[in-house]
């Protein structure tokens, strides 16, 4: 099994090198960037499928580079570990609430970053849904593989867009995306559509499923999410 691929952004040579050599250890693909614009295009041209963020780093700070990865469409639910000298409670709280999925403050144990790392890879894979698998939620049932979606029982009739639609909605319920993610989501980081293409097929998709159609919820100011169980 091919292992994941993990961005280490941190601008001291010595630290940068040791993650990377623990890492490397252990099977997984590597590679690093020595500041917050470099991370970013990396990330945006080939999303990881972790990056270790320090937060001390030259001109943009970690804290912005993972504000702006959380809010990226390719790279919004990329899972980000901080690992930095700043060990205050207020640095922790202000990483957690930007988006960062955990804290390892420096001096720092590798065993302890590993494990780390392997916990929140563990987490997402738990999190990250079989394309294919059949989706149960509500009194909707979507089988990918056949192209079929029943309400109640009963077959909907739904365009190729507008089930591509409420499968990347209802594959996680609760989950918001903004109508850029939606777009990428359903069509491709190429498709050219705009945020109000999305929104007429919301409303068309809404018509079709009568009074299920207020599972598909409207986040005022973001974009949209599939109503929880």
């Amino acid at each position: 099994m091919t292992k994941e691929r993990i961005l280490v952004v941190e601008d001291e040579e010595d630290i940068q090198n040791l993650v990377l050599f623990n890492l490397d250890k252990e099977g997984y693909r590597t590679s690093g960037a020595d500041s917050g614009e470099q991370a970013l295009k990396e990330a945006h041209a080939e999303p990881p499928d972790l990056v270790i963020l320090d937060l001390m780093l030259p001109g943009m700070d970690g804290l912005e580079v993972c504000r702006r990865l959380k809010a990226g469409a390719r790279t919004a639910h990329v899972p980000i570990i901080m690992l930095t000298a700043k060990g205050e409670e207020t640095d922790i709280v202000a990483g957690l609430e930007v988006g960062a999925d955990d804290y390892v403050t420096k001096p720092f144990s590798p065993r302890v970053l590993i494990a780390r790392v392997r916990a929140v890879l563990r987490k997402r894979r738990r999190e990250d849904p079989d394309d294919d698998a059949p989706i149960k939620v509500h009194d909707l049932l979507l089988n990918p593989s056949r192209h079929e979606a029943l309400l109640s029982g009963k077959p909907l009739d739904l365009t190729a867009t507008e089930f591509a639609l409420l499968h990347f909605l209802a594959r996680r319920p609760g989950w918001v995306y903004t109508r850029a993610q939606i777009i990428e989501g359903v069509k491709g980081d190429d498709y050219p559509v705009t945020d109000r293409a999305v929104d007429v097929q919301v409303l068309g998709l809404r018509r079709k499923l009568g009074d299920a159609g207020d599972y598909i919820e409207t986040v005022r100011g973001v974009g949209y999410r599939f109503r929880e169980a």
